[in-house]
């Protein structure tokens, strides 16, 4: 099931012009070239699972990575990684850095507070 879910979120992440830096077990760390393409593939990926009978928590963020050969880091990767502990099942959460940067877009988000 790992496998399908990795398989399929790849072709995802291909799709939208991701770059899968690493898997972290049953998560993945990508980069994006922009907000939209990372929110897209995002709820392409959250709904495409749901056929393997899985369910994904996704935290969104925005901001300078440290490139540390192929890997990333940086606050930006943290906030990132805090942002998902918070992500409900089937859940796309994003952090306020996001929306700002596409307005005028088919994007709509709900606010779920401060955190």
């Amino acid at each position: 099931m790992l496998e399908g879910y990795l398989e399929l979120a790849a072709a995802h992440l291909e799709r939208f012009h991701g770059r899968l830096v690493k898997s972290t077990g049953d998560g993945i760390l990508a980069t994006f070239d922009g907000p939209a393409r990372a929110i897209h593939c995002a709820c392409s990926i959250r709904d495409a699972v749901a056929g393997l009978g899985l369910q994904v928590r996704v935290g969104l963020h925005t901001g300078e990575v440290e490139l540390m050969g192929d890997d990333v880091g940086g606050i930006a990767i943290h906030i990132c990684a805090r942002v998902a502990t918070l992500a409900r099942p089937d859940e796309v959460l994003a952090s306020s850095a996001l929306p700002p940067l596409v307005v005028g877009s088919d994007i709509s988000f709900t606010d779920r507070g401060d955190h």
